[in-house]
C-alpha cells in the first residue's frame, strides 16, 4: 500500500499513529511539562492544561508525558509530576486532536494487565489519540521501593509486551510470567485498533533483533547526522531482514528557540539553543535520515513558552506537516 508520498505506508493502527507516522516525512511534538524549569527538577505545571489545549490549537501532533514513579535525586527530572494515565485521562479529556505520548511506561515496575487496561481505556476516551512508548526503565533506585529486580527487568519487560499484546485478543489465553491468562476472562476495552501502538524506547534491555521485530516503533535519541543515519538504517534493515514492513522511528530534542531567526546553534544537554533557521535545517536533514516524528522539550527555554510555541507553529510547523 502506498501513501501520498508515493511510499509504502506503516501498518494502520489507531488515529494517532496513522496521522503521526508517516514514510519520508516527519512530524513535531512536544514534551510535557510545557513550561521551562532550567534550575529545578521540579516543575511548578504552570498553566499546564491551556498549554496543552494551545499546543492542539497550534497543530503540533503529539504532547509526550513521562513515567516518573519517584523524584530520584540523581536523575534530576520529575516529568509533569502527575501520574501518566491519569493525566492522559484529563488531556483526553480536555483536547480534540492531538496524539497523546507517553515516552515511556517502565513495564518492569507495573502489571502489564493494569498498563493494558489503562492504555486502552485512555485510547477509547480519546478517540484512538494514545501513543504507548514502553521501556525497561534506567533508575536503579526505584526498583527496591517497588520490591522489584533490577538486574532482571529486561525479561519482565519481554513478558509484559507479550501480556500487552494478549489483552487486545477477546478472552486470551497465554502462559507468562507475571500471570496465567486461562481464556475463560477477558480484559475491556479493547483498544481502537486491532492492537495497542507500543513504541520501544532505546534497546530497554533487548537485542536489536527483538526491539526490531517486537515494536510498532522506535523511539531513541539525537546523535550527530552521521551515527543517527547509521543506526535508524541498521533498524530498518533488521525490519527488512525480517520480513516485516517498515516501521517508524521518532527521536526527542531539546530546544531553547532565541528570537533572532539566523541565531547560530549553541549545544545544550541532548540538543541546542538557535534560531529558527537552524532548528529547520536539523529538522529537515533527520527526516532525510528517517526519523518521522521529534519530540521537542522547551525545559531549557530562555523564553516565554507560549511565545516560544506560537513562533515554532508560525516558523517550523507548516515546512513538516502533510
Amino acid at each position: 500500500m502506498l501513501d501520498q508520498t508515493g511510499h509504502k505506508s506503516f501498518t494502520k493502527m489507531n488515529r494517532a499513529y496513522n496521522a503521526t507516522f508517516k514514510p519520508g516525512q516527519m512530524s513535531v511534538g512536544l514534551v510535557a511539562p510545557l513550561e521551562a524549569y532550567p534550575q529545578s527538577a521540579v516543575p511548578d505545571m504552570t498553566r499546564h492544561i491551556e498549554r496543552a489545549k494551545l499546543a492542539d490549537n497550534l497543530g503540533f501532533a503529539a504532547l509526550w508525558l513521562r513515567d516518573v514513579p519517584f523524584n530520584v535525586p540523581s536523575f534530576g527530572d520529575a516529568g509533569q509530576i502527575f501520574d501518566p494515565f491519569v493525566y492522559l485521562g484529563v488531556l483526553a479529556a480536555s483536547t480534540r486532536d492531538i496524539a497523546l505520548g507517553v515516552a515511556s511506561i517502565v513495564l518492569p515496575l507495573r502489571h502489564p494487565a493494569h498498563v493494558a487496561k489503562s492504555a486502552a481505556s485512555v485510547d477509547v476516551l480519546s478517540g484512538g489519540r494514545l501513543l504507548l512508548g514502553v521501556a525497561s526503565g534506567d533508575r536503579p533506585e526505584e526498583y527496591p521501593a517497588l520490591n522489584k529486580g533490577f538486574e532482571d527487568r529486561g525479561s519482565r519487560f519481554r513478558d509484559s509486551v507479550d501480556y500487552i499484546r494478549a489483552m487486545s485478543e477477546d478472552y486470551p489465553h497465554r502462559e507468562t510470567a507475571q500471570g496465567r491468562l486461562s481464556g475463560g476472562i477477558d480484559m475491556l476495552p479493547k483498544p481502537t485498533g486491532e492492537r495497542l501502538p507500543l513504541l520501544i524506547t532505546g534497546g530497554s534491555q533487548q537485542s536489536p533483533d527483538w526491539v526490531a521485530q517486537n515494536g510498532d516503533g522506535w523511539m531513541t535519541y539525537p546523535r550527530d547526522a552521521a551515527a543517527q543515519g547509521q543506526v535508524i538504517g541498521a533498524y530498518r534493515q533488521r525490519i527488512s531482514a525480517a520480513g516485516l514492513p517498515d516501521k517508524p522511528v521518532m527521536q526527542s530534542l531539546y530546544i531553547d528557540l532565541v528570537a533572532q531567526a539566523d541565531a547560530p546553534p549553541q549545544p545544550i544537554h541532548l540538543g541546542f539553543r538557535s534560531g529558527s533557521d537552524h532548528l529547520k535545517r536539523y529538522l529537515t536533514e533527520i527526516r532525510r535520515l528517517g526519523v518521522n516524528h521529534v519530540a521537542l522539550n522547551l525545559r531549557f527555554s530562555g523564553t516565554d513558552i507560549e511565545d516560544t510555541m506560537h513562533r515554532l507553529a508560525k516558523d517550523v510547523l507548516p515546512d513538516f506537516q502533510s
